[in-house]
């Protein structure tokens, strides 16, 4: 399964944001080594936003996670912020499966 990863990114120091990406990069292994494809939409805006001369980054930061999380079958949220449960309830809202937890979730085979 294509299985997206959410939890908290924003803090307020640069190492908290980094502490933040490490616990959605643990999550993401573990769901491969389950057999599952992970991904982390704000792996895929960060780079981009970073490098885009804009003024709402957060927003531009959620509409790529959302449309990441949109090609998702089901989502494993580590820890609810803003952006996360906004991830989970578009998750939700088409009938997919929400995990809160790596346990939760099923062998898969990649």
């Amino acid at each position: 399964m294509i299985i997206g990863v959410a939890g908290p990114y924003s803090a307020d120091t640069e190492e908290q944001r980094q502490l933040n990406l490490d616990r959605l990069n643990h999550a993401a292994a573990r769901l491969l080594e389950k057999g599952h494809i992970p991904l982390i939409g704000v792996h895929t805006a960060l780079p981009v936003v970073k490098a885009a001369n804009i003024t709402d980054q957060y927003k531009a930061i959620m509409d790529i996670s959302m449309a990441v999380i949109d090609k998702c079958e089901a989502l494993l949220l580590i820890a609810e912020s803003r952006g996360a449960n906004m991830e989970r309830d578009h998750v939700l809202s088409k009938g997919l499966r929400v995990y809160y937890n790596i346990d939760e979730v099923p062998d898969g085979k990649i």
